[in-house]
């Protein structure tokens, strides 16, 4: 809880609340529970009517159970033996979109020596669960359908989103370097964690989440954005202004990973911008035959939901485009944990510096 902030989206429910999970190289013992993919009531909104699988990826409401979803990950786990001096990788995930949607990303960082923190950005994910049995559902759809929402409107929902979420993450940094919060963790987690290197990753506006964060906050060292555009809609409707970050750009190492998909072209500008002012490290890249789906957890869930009706083969495409979703996730992790590998840990595989025939569906500018 933030006391120093009130909530930017319901000033009056008093101050800001934000629910975060951490995953991290663990060892056996714990509870020894599988962690769900979603809690109970968080999977029903989300697979409600209106909710993010419909609204955001096609799934027919009611057509999945996403409570029934495990992940690889154990509740209350204790730190892996010998870990030491863990990394610290943040994620904010797309506009609407829970903390709980891209997993299989977290889970992979976790498994290489990571401690990643995934952050809900209250009122905008598609749903929080907060304590005491409260679920907070996000304003956005509501927004979205007004009749009196205009460019104007729109325009400033997303710069309080920007604005809202930075605010979350410089909160969570603030709480992970008291020690207070290290007696509730798990065995061994408060003594393994090392904030000295800090790297942010996410997608959509989450990408521009991690750009914003750094350009505002020096305690994040390296970012990685997932197809997230980088400016806000005029109010007239004309055109784009830049955002804080494509404006100043970043002189710390940032990985842009881009889509093939209709929209992936509005974002190039910004991208452009972004690097011509940046004088860190910057890497582009894109996915053939990706659209913005694809780097999310729908990579992984969809195809089989698919395949039981729950969407349509051509909503499936819509989503994730007709890259295999298996190289894309292959790709993906690939990709994130060799700039985190390279920038925060210091070990250089080479993956990031031209061509590679291992991912011959990843195609961009390589790093400068």
């Amino acid at each position: 809880m933030d006391a120093a902030r009130r909530d930017p989206w319901k000033p009056e429910s008093g101050d800001r609340e934000v629910m975060i999970s951490l995953f991290y190289p663990a060892d056996g013992g714990g509870s020894g529970r599988i962690a769900p993919h979603m809690d109970a009531a968080s999977a029903g909104h989300f697979g409600a009517a209106g909710g993010a699988a419909e609204g955001n990826y096609r799934v027919r409401a009611g057509a999945a159970d996403w409570s029934a979803t495990r992940t690889h990950a154990r509740v209350d786990a204790p730190v892996a033996r010998g870990a030491r001096s863990l990394p610290v990788v943040l994620y904010s995930a797309g506009l609407g979109d829970p903390r709980t949607w891209n997993t299989g990303l977290v889970e992979e960082l976790a498994s290489r020596g990571y401690l990643v923190v995934t952050v809900d950005h209250t009122y905008d994910s598609s749903e929080v669960s907060l304590p005491g049995g409260r679920l907070a559902e996000s304003v956005l759809p509501a927004l979205a359908k007004d009749p009196r929402t205009g460019p104007p409107e729109i325009d400033a929902a997303l710069r309080r989103s920007l604005a809202a979420r930075v605010g979350d993450v410089r909160l969570v940094l603030d709480t992970l370097g008291g020690d207070g919060w290290r007696r509730a963790l798990p065995p061994g987690l408060g003594d393994a964690v090392d904030l000295r290197r800090v790297g942010m990753a996410g997608h959509s506006m989450g990408g521009l989440t991690a750009a914003q964060t750094m350009l505002e906050d020096r305690r994040v060292g390296a970012g990685v954005n997932m197809d997230g555009q980088m400016a806000f809609p005029l109010p007239d409707a004309t055109g784009n202004t830049l955002s804080g970050a494509a404006r100043e750009g970043l002189d710390r190492p940032f990985l842009l990973m881009g889509s093939e998909g209709p929209d992936a072209a509005e974002n190039r500008p910004s991208w452009t911008a972004f690097r011509r002012h940046s004088h860190g490290w910057t890497a582009e890249l894109t996915t053939a035959g990706s659209r913005h789906g694809a780097y999310t957890d729908a990579a992984s869930l969809l195809p089989a939901l698919s395949r039981q009706g729950a969407l349509s083969g051509a909503d499936l495409t819509g989503v994730l485009g007709t890259v295999r979703p298996e190289r894309v996730v292959s790709a993906t992790r690939a990709y994130v944990v060799a700039f985190f590998d390279r920038f925060l840990k210091g070990r250089d595989g080479g993956l990031l510096d031209g061509a590679s025939g291992r991912f011959p569906e990843m195609r961009g500018a390589g790093g400068a």
